[in-house]
């Protein structure tokens, strides 16, 4: 590990122009993720910004807006009664995450940044445009069990990717229309989550549309009719501490049988959370039934692409998507 200076902020705005003054600084807060890709050398700040004694750790909710820190642990996050009562999607989401020691360090505001899990990525041996863009995508004709079917196309880029993005979280928020409250040497701003996280594009390396020099001060999830028809679930190759082959957030506003407002997002995919807008439009105003799930699920897989490795997704998928819809609306 390349040697760093340490440097701990007293204020939100010394952390941020700490960052801003020196290119070479990053903030850390749990570390669960950062510590890792330093360890194997991918990524090598010559700063580390400790921002874990600022106060963005709250947890509050006004006017029908649930704030939460972007210092608050996974774990607090998962089990506190605002969360449960106003949002039970994000508490499953949650605790389908990483291990129970993983989630008692790892913060909401790393979890939106968190890196993929890619082998390729981890690997410096091995070519990877998301780590060394114009070097190649060893995923696309190596092992890709764990790849993209949606939302790239390697003909259609110079730097092609196929990662995805590993959070359980994220997926989650999505499905809950949030926004991130960032801060930067201009200022505070809101991004919407749908546009936080980006597709590969020709700039697999860029995450986010978060600027270097801003920093998360936490996320605002507003009221909404999906507190009681909701389901997380997570398909993997073991039942703790592994990431999603396929995840599936589905949320429901019924009025009896009947669809009155859905949401339904993936996880596992595609390089950012998936919605799938086209089979919500197709669920709203349905009665539910297996032939309405499975429908919807059918839709849902338009323009998907699998690879040698990951082939099986196209079947588990749509699967996924029924069953999810299936938990979530039963009594």
């Amino acid at each position: 590990m390349k040697p760093f200076q340490y440097y701990r902020p007293k204020t939100i705005k010394d952390a941020i122009t700490a960052v801003a003054s020196d290119p070479d600084a990053q903030f850390i807060a749990g570390g669960t993720n950062l510590i890792e890709l330093m360890k194997r050398g991918i990524v090598s700040p010559g700063k580390l910004v400790d921002i874990n004694h600022l106060p963005l750790k709250r947890i509050e909710r006004r006017q029908g807006i649930t704030s939460v820190g972007a210092l608050a642990l996974n774990s607090e996050v998962a089990s506190h009664k605002l969360i449960r009562q106003y949002h039970p999607l994000l508490t499953q989401a949650l605790h389908a995450g990483a291990s129970g020691q993983l989630r008692n360090m790892a913060t909401i505001g790393g979890n939106l940044l968190q890196k993929t899990r890619c082998t390729y990525f981890y690997d410096t041996a091995l070519p990877c445009n998301k780590r060394t863009p114009g070097s190649g995508c060893g995923a696309i004709g190596g092992i890709n069990k764990q790849h993209a079917i949606f939302g790239v196309d390697e003909k259609l880029s110079k730097n092609p990717c196929i990662a995805v993005n590993p959070s359980d979280m994220n997926v989650a928020l999505l499905a809950l229309d949030v926004q991130v409250l960032v801060a930067g040497p201009g200022g505070q701003r809101k991004i919407a989550l749908a546009d936080f996280h980006r597709l590969p594009g020709e700039h697999p390396d860029v995450d986010t549309n978060l600027e270097r020099d801003e920093l998360i001060l936490g996320v605002e999830i507003p009221d909404s009719v999906f507190t009681k028809h909701v389901h997380y679930l997570k398909v993997r190759d073991r039942a703790s501490y592994a990431f999603a082959l396929v995840s599936v957030a589905a949320a429901l506003d019924l009025d009896q049988n009947k669809i009155k407002a859905v949401r339904l997002v993936m996880g596992g995919v595609a390089h950012k959370p998936w919605r799938l807008y086209e089979a919500e439009k197709a669920l709203v105003g349905q009665v539910i039934s297996d032939a309405v799930f499975e429908q919807a699920a059918s839709i849902a897989m338009q323009g998907a692409i699998a690879y040698e490795h990951n082939t099986y997704k196209l079947k588990l998928t749509p699967q996924a998507i029924i069953q999810a819809l299936k938990i979530a609306t039963s009594f």
